[in-house]
């Protein structure tokens, strides 16, 4: 067995606590299960100061202190299987984990970390170069992080964890950093605050005019799903992290993130899986389709989730989806092994209902869990099918390109764990501005007035809680 290097720390509901301790380090990442106000949430990861990291900007590959040469990889999946298997190598004595009852179940265990931003599709597939490309912020970045601070809200205990690429004197450093009342090395931070209000990249007639556009498609028989979204702009000051503080109070979810960028931050308050992968191989993808608001009337919002649980048009559209990703997952899954254990579940978040489905199956012997996330990117409940040509549509008709919306935020474990979020709900920022977006599956029936609306009431608590 791999040992691990172990230290007890004092379990915190908050998970922040931590977070403020580490900062200082640079490039600090949170994955946060929403815990205690999402009680389905369990583990919380924070980490920092990666030892190495690999970067996609505009197709082109870059990095940071990592163990191969760059110049003859153009496929940045390729480059990070490399990665993950020099840490593999190089983290653990062998390739099995320490993983027993005493220290409870640990989802990460050092490994990659990160960002999948939705444009590093166009390594995938040749797209249209239409839509503005105005964010800096690179399509992809993951850091190789040594350490790790898992809090366990079932068992409520919480622990650091290092493999071997962190030294026993490093790792006696941080046991002491964490021991000790939170502090923050970094110059004084303002509390975050908005210096103008958001606005939309598209107008109401515009909106109108792109799903007219899209119904032509669908009903020439280009697809039968478009996921079109607006972007909501607006300049900011102060520390990000107050931002997303405020945001998980107004927005707790279960994949929840904070990642801290060279020009600012990546707040996620997602509330959708994209695909996990658990160490028998098991695949599991749970996409949304399908959102009716909440009530502060107790009988409307009743009425609000039996209208989803019974709603066709909104289970046609989840279908479509479940098909889509039964589709992708099976690429990498052994013959058979895909199932649909759950279909048109309904989850309640603060704001929306939204109908959920279950897809899982099985890794087969060929693929590994970067290779599902390759032939998966990006998630098809943010594209719509068939996914190239819906893809191809969402460039034509969005004003600007989506960047982190609507990619992907997770890790990827030595102890061979994978999981990770589709960035619904989240939000950039990069230098003094702060980016938002909001979209919605269009199909042959949809109601452009209802959908126009839908898109607001998914991101409405988000961006008042900023402008409030």
């Amino acid at each position: 067995m791999a040992l691990l290097k172990r230290s007890k720390l004092n379990y915190q509901i908050s998970c922040t606590q931590y977070l403020q301790r580490v900062r200082h380090l640079g490039r600090s990442v949170l994955l946060d299960s929403g815990y205690p106000k999402c009680q389905r949430g369990r583990f919380d990861i924070i980490s920092a100061a990666p030892i190495a990291s690999l970067s996609c900007t505009k197709g082109s590959l870059s990095g940071d202190n990592l163990p191969f040469e760059l110049s003859q990889i153009s496929d940045p999946f390729i480059a990070l299987q490399q990665l993950q298997q020099y840490a593999i190598e190089k983290g653990l004595s062998d390739n099995s984990i320490d993983n027993n009852a005493d220290n409870g179940e640990v989802p990460f265990c050092g490994g990659l970390l990160g960002y999948f931003g939705y444009d590093l599709g166009r390594c995938i597939e040749v797209m249209p170069q239409i839509a503005c490309d105005d964010i800096a912020l690179p399509e992809m970045h993951l850091g190789l992080y040594p350490w790790a601070i898992i809090i366990d809200h079932q068992l409520q205990q919480a622990q650091l964890i290092g493999c071997d690429l962190v030294s026993d004197e490093d790792f006696a450093q941080l046991q002491t950093l964490l021991e000790n009342p939170a502090t923050d090395t970094r110059p004084s931070s303002e509390n975050f605050s908005l210096t103008e209000k958001f606005n939309s990249n598209v107008s109401a007639g515009y909106y109108t005019q792109a799903l007219e556009k899209i119904d032509e498609y669908i009903l020439s028989g280009d697809c039968y799903q478009v996921n079109f979204a607006q972007r909501f702009k607006a300049t900011c000051q102060g520390d990000p992290l107050d931002a997303y503080l405020k945001l998980r109070s107004a927005a707790p979810t279960h994949f929840s993130a904070f990642i801290e960028t060279e020009h600012g931050a990546i707040l996620s308050l997602s509330p959708e899986r994209f695909l996990s992968v658990d160490q028998s191989g098991t695949v599991m993808t749970q996409p949304i389709k399908g959102t009716q608001p909440r009530d502060i009337d107790p009988n409307i919002d009743q009425a609000n989730k039996h209208y989803l649980e019974n709603s066709e048009k909104d289970k046609s559209e989840n279908l479509m989806i479940v098909d889509l990703m039964r589709n992708d997952i099976s690429k990498s899954c052994a013959l058979h092994s895909v199932k649909v254990p759950a279909l048109f579940a309904v989850e309640s978040y603060k704001n929306v209902h939204h109908l959920v489905s279950t897809v899982s199956g099985k890794l087969d012997e060929h693929h590994d869990a970067i290779s599902l996330l390759r032939n998966c990117f990006p998630g098809g409940s943010i594209t719509g099918a068939p996914k190239i040509r819906a893809m191809q549509i969402i460039d034509e008709l969005e004003p600007h390109r989506r960047s982190i919306y609507c990619g992907s935020i997770g890790y990827l474990s030595l102890c061979g764990r994978m999981d990770t979020s589709i960035t619904i709900r989240t939000l950039l920022i990069e230098d003094d501005n702060i980016f938002c977006w909001a979209g919605g599956g269009i199909v042959a029936d949809s109601q452009i007035e209802a959908e126009y609306q839908e898109t607001f009431d998914k991101v409405n608590n988000l961006l008042d809680a900023l402008q409030n």
